[in-house]
C-alpha cells in the first residue's frame, strides 16, 4: 500500500510521497523491498495514488515482478487491497515501515495457512490518535481499536479467503479500513492470528525525516 497522502507529515507530503522519503538514508519502499525479497517474496502489487509518479519512477527497474495499481481516491487500507485485485492468500504491508529485519519472513512462515493474521508489537506502542491498541488471547486477536490493548498493530497483514471477502466487500460507508473488515473476521468467528514481532519504525511526523536519518539528533 503506497498510495496515502501522508497528512501527518505536511508540509513535506506536499512535494513528495511518503513512500519515497528515506529512514536511515534509503527510501522506505525500497527497504521493504528488499526485506520481503529475503522472506522469499519476488512478485507485489504496488497500490499508488498521491504522487504516484515518484513511486513508480523509484521503482522503475527495480529487480522485483512489480506490479502497479492506481487507487483513485483515499478511502481507506480495504479500499487499496481491493484494488490491487490479488487472489489469496496473500500478505499486505504498507510501503511507509521500516521492520526489524527477518520479521516479514517470521510473519509469513508462522502464519501459514490460516485464515487470517496480524503482526503487533510493543514499540511503536498504541496512540489513541492513529495507531489502535490490539487485544489478544492464546496467539489469537480478540478485539481491534483497542484502548487497552498492550500491542499495536503493525501494518503487516496475512489475508486468507474468507478474510478477503471481507476486506474487499467494503460494506457500508467509506472510508473502508482493514482492522475493520478483520475486527469483522473475528465477530464472525474466524481464528485471526496475533504475532508479536519486534519494534517498527516509519516517518509520523516531519521532525522525524531528520531523526530517522541523522543518527547524532537522538543522542542530544
Amino acid at each position: 500500500m503506497a498510495a496515502g497522502e501522508g497528512r501527518r507529515l505536511r508540509p513535506i507530503t506536499e512535494r513528495y510521497a511518503k513512500p519515497v522519503l528515506p529512514v536511515d538514508g534509503r527510501p522506505v519502499i525500497v527497504t521493504l523491498l528488499h526485506e520481503l525479497r529475503a522472506a522469499g517474496i519476488e512478485r507485489a502489487a504496488v497500490v499508488v495514488g498521491h504522487l504516484q509518479e515518484q513511486v513508480r519512477a523509484l521503482l522503475d527497474g527495480f529487480p522485483f515482478d512489480l506490479r502497479f495499481v492506481e487507487q483513485p481516491e483515499a478511502l481507506g487500507s480495504a479500499d487499496a487491497v481491493a484494488w490491487a485485485d490479488a487472489a489469496p492468500p496473500y500478505l499486505v504491508v504498507a510501503a511507509d515501515t521500516v521492520f526489524t529485519p527477518g520479521d516479514v519472513g517470521r510473519f509469513l512462515a508462522a502464519v501459514e495457512g490460516s485464515a487470517g493474521a496480524i503482526a503487533v508489537r510493543r514499540v511503536p506502542p498504541p496512540d489513541a490518535a492513529h495507531r489502535h491498541g490490539v487485544v489478544l488471547e492464546d496467539g489469537l486477536i480478540t478485539r481491534f481499536h483497542a484502548e487497552d490493548g498492550p500491542f499495536s498493530g503493525a501494518p503487516l497483514w496475512s489475508v486468507g479467503p474468507a478474510v478477503h471477502e471481507l476486506v474487499t466487500g467494503r460494506p457500508g460507508r467509506p472510508p473502508w479500513e482493514l482492522g475493520t473488515a478483520f475486527q469483522g473476521a473475528v465477530d464472525s468467528g474466524l481464528a485471526i492470528r496475533g504475532l508479536e514481532i519486534g519494534p517498527t519504525r516509519d516517518l509520523t511526523h516531519p521532525l522525524d525525516c531528520l531523526e530517522r536519518n541523522v543518527a547524532y539528533l537522538r543522542a542530544l
